[in-house]
């Protein structure tokens, strides 16, 4: 998905509108509390195999209400975001964490409608992931269809760059199922590439309190 930094230097000065948030940027690493996740048992299908993300790429969306999404990415797509209500992130909240599930590349129109179909349903179900039901936590006060929600996101891959590596317009829906152990979150989506092919994706995830992190 992004490439890999070579030579990065952590005394570099953030590009405008690069935020650090919680000091976390690209070039930096994140040390993770497995708790986070073990709490959560057999039942989950979120399994990290280590506690430390190198951070190698960081995107930004601007959402209609005026808050930020930030996400940062480690080579093999892990992706730990936060929300704000500032580009700078220094009142960041609402941490979460997710790691790939499955990436399809659709062949056609038609398994792009189906994708969208399945992301419209008050349920995510069925299909090919091998995943249990997950119910819609966005829009979840209705069982109604409800379209997927469109954000671009602006991609960097460099402390220091003044453009973007990447913007990506997605189409997605954010899904919840609670177990013994805490919330287990899933996120399906597709990706469209400025330049590059439309995949569809699936991500699990989990919540991070912000004392089960630090970079």
């Amino acid at each position: 998905m992004f490439k890999r930094l070579f030579g990065s230097d952590d005394k570099a000065t953030p590009a405008p509108g690069l935020a650090q948030v919680r000091n976390i940027t690209v070039g930096r690493t994140v040390s993770l509390d497995p708790l986070a996740w073990r709490r959560l048992g057999d039942e989950t299908r979120f399994a990290l195999d280590r506690d430390a993300l190198e951070i190698t790429a960081q995107g930004v969306i601007t959402l209609d209400g005026g808050q930020f999404v930030h996400r940062f990415y480690t080579d093999d797509h892990v992706m730990l975001q936060a929300m704000s209500d500032d580009a700078a992130g220094q009142g960041a909240y609402d941490f979460t964490l997710f790691m790939p599930w499955s990436s399809a590349y659709p062949p056609g129109e038609r398994e792009r409608r189906l994708w969208s179909d399945r992301l419209s349903e008050p349920v995510f179900e069925g299909g090919p992931e091998d995943l249990p039901a997950y119910p819609r936590l966005w829009f979840a006060e209705s069982d109604a269809r409800q379209p997927p929600v469109t954000l671009w996101e602006t991609v960097y891959d460099d402390r220091a760059a003044t453009t973007p590596y990447a913007r990506i317009f997605q189409t997605c829906m954010l899904y919840a199922r609670d177990l013994a152990g805490g919330r287990e979150l899933m996120l399906a989506l597709e990706m469209q590439p400025d330049e590059g092919e439309t995949t569809h994706e699936i991500m699990i995830g989990i919540p991070l309190e912000m004392a089960e992190f630090r970079a």
